[in-house]
């Protein structure tokens, strides 16, 4: 008999905004500051009539001209989210920007009950995987950034776009690891090893939608679709009854020493760059690269700039900044990686099932969950 599962409640981020955490989602208007919205009415307005630029959304109007909300839904951490709202502001300081913050499927499950009356007008973070199984609530849109991000990372009827692809990895707590005589882990199957038996953070996947693809990740990896789960279960138990309660908690509390490893994704890890008591290493067994991606909600009640926000999420200016400031990899092909992130090319990579893990989610989680009361 497996023991009973305890969540691990840790304090709550003091922004109020954790990515793809279990709280209950809070609507609070994202502002820049006085200083930054002065400076951008200054640059609008000091524009000769001639040279206003461009948006992407339509070529037509300047960004000064846009005006009204949009409300964006996000499960993204805090900081790559309040830089993302920030930069548009700036830049359309006449449009306010409401942010939602809360986890994947918690956002998702909402979308889904707001669909006769919709309140959101973008999902902005979640994996792809995710949006793909709650797609019939989103509407198609060709970004004005098309042309720059590859197939494998759009929606084939254009309901999703990536936006940031995700590396799952392993994150270790290395004076944990050398204090107790262990060695730093090289792959998955290595945490099923009894010498990890309650020193591992993973999250609950009903709560994130980054654990789910990991939980996806790890059942491809090792034996497919059912044969996996037997990994699954291993894992489990070697999890000791300790599930995180929100993927971003999993890096922090190995960066705090809660925990030895943690299950988490690159741009979490990639974080604590400049922190020489961690680390990160990309499973040899086999890891995913499932983007991040931005939708459009259908019959959202701000669709024009909800069109404009998902083309600047993926511009080159936004891209750039959560990049070089966030650790967050780009989707476009004229950027280069981040320092510290390895090429997707040079990554062992499962083969990853994404109709099986959008049309499957339901029942792929019910499993999971059956395997924690048993």
């Amino acid at each position: 008999m497996r023991k009973k599962i305890a969540i691990i409640l840790a304090a709550a981020m003091a922004a109020g905004l954790a990515g793809c955490s279990s709280q209950t989602a809070e609507t609070t208007v994202a502002q820049t500051t006085a200083t930054q919205t002065e400076q951008a009415q200054e640059e609008a307005a000091g524009r000769e009539n001639g040279d206003a630029v461009e948006s992407e959304a339509s070529g037509e109007k300047a960004p000064e001209e846009y005006s009204g909300s949009v409300v964006v839904y996000s499960p993204h951490d805090a900081d790559p989210l309040n830089a993302g709202v920030n930069l548009f502001m700036e830049k359309y300081p006449n449009v306010k920007v409401e942010v939602v913050a809360a986890g994947t499927g918690e956002l998702c499950n909402r979308i889904a009950a707001e669909a006769a009356n919709p309140i959101a007008d973008v999902l902005w973070g979640g994996g792809a995987d995710s949006l793909a199984a709650f797609k019939e609530y989103f509407q198609p849109y060709v970004c004005a950034n098309d042309e720059f991000i590859g197939e494998a990372y759009k929606d084939p009827d254009d309901l999703w776009i990536g936006e940031s692809p995700l590396p799952m990895v392993i994150f270790y707590n290395k004076e944990l690891i050398e204090r107790d005589g262990l060695t730093i882990p090289e792959a998955w199957e290595d945490l099923i090893d009894p010498a990890w038996k309650g020193k591992i953070a993973y999250c609950l996947p009903s709560k994130s939608g980054s654990a789910y693809t990991q939980l996806c990740t790890m059942i491809l990896g090792h034996g497919g679709k059912e044969d996996g789960w037997a990994f699954i279960e291993q894992l489990y138990d070697n999890l000791d009854g300790k599930i995180v309660d929100s993927s971003g908690k999993c890096h922090k509390m190995v960066a705090d020493g809660e925990f030895h490893v943690g299950i988490t994704i690159e741009k979490s890890a990639i974080q604590y760059a400049d922190d020489p008591n961690v680390g990160f290493v990309y499973p040899s067994d086999g890891t995913s690269a499932v983007p991040d991606g931005v939708a459009l909600v259908k019959d959202c009640p701000n669709e024009e700039n909800a069109k404009l926000f998902i083309d600047f999420v993926t511009s080159k200016e936004c891209q750039e900044d959560q990049s070089q400031n966030w650790g967050r990899r780009p989707v476009r092909n004229d950027l280069e990686v981040g320092e510290g992130m390895a090429k997707l090319d040079d990554l062992v990579l499962v083969d990853y099932d994404f109709d099986w893990a959008a049309n499957e989610k339901e029942s792929i989680i019910e499993r999971f969950n059956d395997i924690m009361v048993d």
